[in-house]
This record gives structure tokens, sequence and C-alpha cells, in this order.
């Protein structure tokens, strides 16, 4: 891709990696963010939540653009799970006061090192 490969130094890396953040805090909020209002026609939860998932592609797409110059769709798509999971965990515990078990913490590891496997799978 053009544009990624003309930005300088670390960008491509980074670039990737800020934007999944960005996307994931919206799609986090567009999945889940509604379940405190359970009073809401359901409707109304859907039609809040397309919307919000709107702005979070807004982010995605670029990311995934721009990342592909430096990683490989898989890179791509591991690097957005763990970013959902970091998002997702610091979520639940700010907006529904639940912070994550030991439990989920241990298996959300393991999704981690699922990660990780995926970017040595080169060797």
């Amino acid at each position: 891709m053009p544009f990624a490969s003309s930005l300088p130094g670390l960008w491509p890396y980074a670039a990737p990696v800020v934007l999944l953040f960005c996307s994931n805090i919206f799609m986090t909020l567009a999945w889940y963010g509604h379940l405190k209002f359970k009073a809401w026609p359901m409707l109304l939860a859907i039609v809040i939540s397309w919307g919000i998932a709107f702005v979070e592609y807004c982010f995605a797409v670029p990311a995934n653009r721009i990342g592909n110059a430096v990683y490989s769709p898989a890179e791509l798509k591991s690097i957005q799970e763990v970013v959902t999971l970091i998002v997702f965990a610091g979520f639940t515990a700010v907006y529904f006061r639940e912070p994550l078990t030991l439990v989920q913490a241990g298996g959300f590891g393991l999704i981690g090192i699922g990660a990780v496997l995926v970017f040595r799978g080169h060797a």
C-alpha cells in the first residue's frame, strides 16, 4: 500500500494497533453498553448499537488497510483479538464494575498465547 509504506519509521506498525484500540472501544460499547438499559425496546438498542458500530468501522477499516502493508491478515486478526480482550477487560471493570476474575484472566491469557503463536507462524 503506497500510503502506509510512505509513512516514516514505526507508524505502519503502530497505527493499526492504535486504530484497533479506538475501534474496539466503540465496538465494545456497541455490543455491551446497552446491557445497562434493559428497559429499552430491542429495536432501539439495535439501532443505537448499529450507529456506534459505524464509528467502529471508521477506525477498523483504516487499521486493516494500513496494517496490511506490514502484517499478514492472520497477524492483524490476532492483534485485533488481543486488543479486544484488553478493551473488554477495562470496559467491564469501569462500566459494569466487574473486574476480571483470575480464571477469566487466565482464559484471556491463553488467547494471548495463541496470538503469539500466529506471529511465530512464519518460522
